[in-house]
């Protein structure tokens, strides 16, 4: 029964990845864009250009992909279906998250709360974002039922009704890190899904840990 607990802790980490729930909405951004600024006056370290301050500037300023993070705005409910390892039943759940732009548009967070079966009430808290530097989304997780921190990336299709991310963590069962797939669905404006998979700690094959079908509130 404890290791089952264990598991059902790292599968209600993967619902927590609900702090993505509002990142690739389509519609006008929540909140205005706003720019790094410019170089001007400013005395440049040793050995650097205005160019090299440039690209600083560059990499500060949010763009489209923030805008998509930022059109995700408002408070979603969400309809989950969670699998604890494979062939096992599924138990159904009921959350909601706000997400909310932060910094200038150029980060997302979202608040999140549930009701795991045989777990209690659950709470968690993402910070989502694009990096200009690597071109890719960046996201972290933390919850009420874990003391670690997962962090991963994501990448979008061509289209921005995809998302991909990976996501890192370490597995209290086998005490070694380990990675969770989410592929997240654009399927309306105000409708998404999120499908996670997770390795099982025991076979080390992938399986599908949750589905999530999410609703944007009317404000």
């Amino acid at each position: 029964m404890k290791h089952q607990k264990i598991i059902v802790s790292v599968c209600v980490s993967v619902v927590g990845l609900l702090a993505v729930a509002g990142s690739l909405a389509m519609g006008d951004p929540m909140q205005e864009m706003k720019p790094a600024g410019q170089p001007g006056d400013m005395q440049l370290p040793p050995g650097w250009t205005p160019q090299d301050m440039q690209a600083c500037m560059s990499a500060a300023t949010p763009g489209s992909q923030h805008q998509m993070l930022a059109s995700g705005a408002g408070t979603w409910s969400g309809k989950s279906q969670m699998w604890m390892a494979p062939g096992m039943p599924a138990m159904d759940t009921a959350n909601t998250c706000t997400v909310t732009p932060i910094m200038d548009g150029r980060f997302v967070k979202t608040e999140f709360t549930g009701d795991m079966p045989g777990m209690g009430a659950f709470t968690g808290f993402g910070i989502n974002g694009f990096d200009n530097v690597s071109k890719k989304f960046v996201g972290t997780w933390i919850d009420n039922m874990s003391t670690g921190m997962m962090s991963g990336t994501g990448e979008a299709s061509a289209d921005g009704k995809v998302i991909t991310w990976t996501f890192n963590m370490n597995c209290p069962v086998s005490g070694k890190p380990t990675t969770m797939r989410e592929i997240e669905t654009i399927t309306g404006p105000n409708t998404k899904t999120l499908e996670m998979w997770s390795i099982d700690p025991k076979s080390g094959k992938e399986f599908k840990s949750m589905f999530i079908e999410l609703t944007r509130k009317s404000s």
